[in-house]
């Protein structure tokens, strides 16, 4: 069997082929700068031209002005269908809305979120609405409550991450009651919570808002061992009136790759969403309890490596709070050998498979202690696999690796 340069056998009537001058993949390239056409004003004239392609007409009847719609169902691309820079790709066409952001008009593509209004059209301090439970690359959680806005008339506070634009929509973000909501949630998850390793964003937006979660009393003592797990749902001790109650206890470090520390999980359900429909589909993790007692927690509380974990680490990558983290973030945190202000990160591919995966090496003093993956990268967004998250150690070949 031969070939002629193409993917498949050579035939006279099958297989592919190499493209001729003037094609692309084995079709007739459109020229921009040519003006001839087939009669019907179609550029680049020829049998089949523009077939399975919608184009749009002057009125005037000057022929064709250019590709609008591709008909999946049509027949293979035609010149009309390329120009000189390649095939032309459209986003989805949506309306636009016009809503009020604190006095200033927008428009707003029909669908967006308030968040994303925010983001996309609004000042910087707009923009930089506190979220916890919220990630570009994932769908809404509406959970924490620290990204809420004033609507006129709406009685209540709305999630600016869940709640869509509608047209007329007036949206207040720094009313006194906007900015007194967000620092009770962030003051009370702070009384219960360790956040001393949040995110710096999170840092910053306590102290903006004056959080004092002091002001609730001293803590009380941390939970034993598997205590918290062992709680049934809805019994609870009723309080001593002299200090705040917690969720301090011992890390669980059951696994050589990541470690969970509960004493810091504010149950903003980003790692179980990333365990599912997110990103990894294993759904090895999940909510349990409730109220006070509510935790994350494996099938039957077993001990990871026993669960349907994958190790993914998909679950630290969201993680805002630190309750998540490398076995090597861990211990260097230990040994007080953390140091993030010296930290650099450097975007590479992964080289593990063919994929194209994007990774993050987050390096401290000449020592990768991190991978990440950015957010909006085509192939990952945001999400890896065990061996792009953890397989790293090879690269500077150290102990165990």
């Amino acid at each position: 069997m031969t070939t002629t340069g193409g993917k498949g056998p050579a035939g006279p009537d099958g297989g592919s082929r190499a493209p001729e001058p003037g094609e692309i993949d084995g079709a007739p390239e459109a020229d921009a700068s040519r003006t001839e056409s087939n009669g019907s004003g179609t550029p680049g004239g020829g049998p089949g031209a523009g077939e399975g392609v919608g184009t749009l007409r002057r009125s005037n009847g000057a022929g064709a002005v250019g590709v609008t719609v591709a008909d999946p169902a049509g027949s293979a691309p035609g010149p009309a269908e390329r120009l000189a820079g390649g095939p032309v790709m459209l986003g989805q066409i949506r309306r636009t809305v016009t809503v009020t952001l604190d006095g200033t008009e927008v428009r707003i593509p029909e669908g967006s979120t308030i968040l994303e209004a925010l983001h996309r059209e609004g000042t910087p301090e707009q923009a930089d609405t506190p979220t916890l439970c919220w990630a570009p690359n994932m769908d809404p959680i509406n959970a924490c409550r620290v990204c809420v806005v004033e609507v006129e008339g709406s009685r209540a506070l709305v999630p600016s991450c869940a709640r869509k634009c509608e047209d007329g929509m007036e949206v207040r973000t720094a009313t006194e009651k906007v900015r007194h909501s967000r620092r009770m949630v962030l003051e009370l998850l702070a009384s219960s919570v360790d956040m001393d390793q949040a995110s710096a964003d999170v840092q910053r937006w306590m102290t903006d808002y004056g959080v004092d979660p002091d002001r609730y009393g001293p803590p009380a003592a941390p939970a034993e061992a598997g205590e918290r797990d062992r709680r049934h749902a809805g019994h609870h001790h009723a309080p001593d009136g002299r200090t705040r109650a917690t969720v301090a206890q011992p890390v669980k470090v059951d696994n050589d790759l990541y470690v969970r520390d509960y004493s810091r999980c504010i149950m903003c359900y980003k790692c179980v969403n990333a365990c599912g429909t997110d990103a990894q589909f294993t759904f090895a993790i999940a909510a349990a309890g409730r109220g006070f007692d509510a935790r994350i927690a494996t099938e039957h509380d077993v001990e990871l490596p026993e669960s349907a974990c994958v190790y993914c680490g998909n679950c630290i990558g969201v993680c805002p709070t630190g309750a998540l983290k490398s076995v090597a973030e861990h211990d260097k945190r230990e040994a007080d050998d953390w140091h993030p202000d010296e930290e650099s990160v450097t975007t590479t591919v992964c080289s593990f498979c063919g994929v194209g995966c994007n990774l993050e090496l987050h390096v401290q003093r000449g020592e990768i202690v991190n991978v990440t993956s950015p957010s909006d990268h085509s192939v990952t967004y945001g999400h890896l696999c065990i061996k792009g998250r953890f397989g790293f150690r090879h690269v500077q070949n150290l102990p165990g690796s």
